[in-house]
């Protein structure tokens, strides 16, 4: 179970954002491009789904053995989406 834990942080630390002046992004630890347009960029990370919203994004490099992905154009907001929880029923929550 150590060794897994262990994989997880090591995979999660591989995973940045940098971002300069609100213009130009760099992701490192990338899996998966779901889908993007000029108003969004959805990805899927080794830290879980990220969303990028903004104005004329452009997909400017995209290194798939590397894991990382440039994107350029203005950049307004940047979030997680997290796996919805669903909460098992107990005999007592009906």
């Amino acid at each position: 179970m150590a060794d897994i834990n262990r994989d997880k942080a090591q995979n999660e630390s591989a995973h940045t954002v940098s971002l300069a002046a609100r213009s130009h992004a760099e992701i490192a630890g990338v899996i998966e491009v779901k889908s993007f347009d000029e108003q969004s960029v959805v990805l899927d990370t080794v830290c879980g789904q990220l969303v990028l919203e903004g104005e004329g994004l452009h997909v400017g490099t995209l290194d798939m053995t590397r894991g990382v992905l440039v994107i350029d154009g203005r950049q307004t907001a940047f979030y997680y989406m997290d796996a919805p929880t669903t909460r098992k029923k107990g005999f007592f929550r009906g």
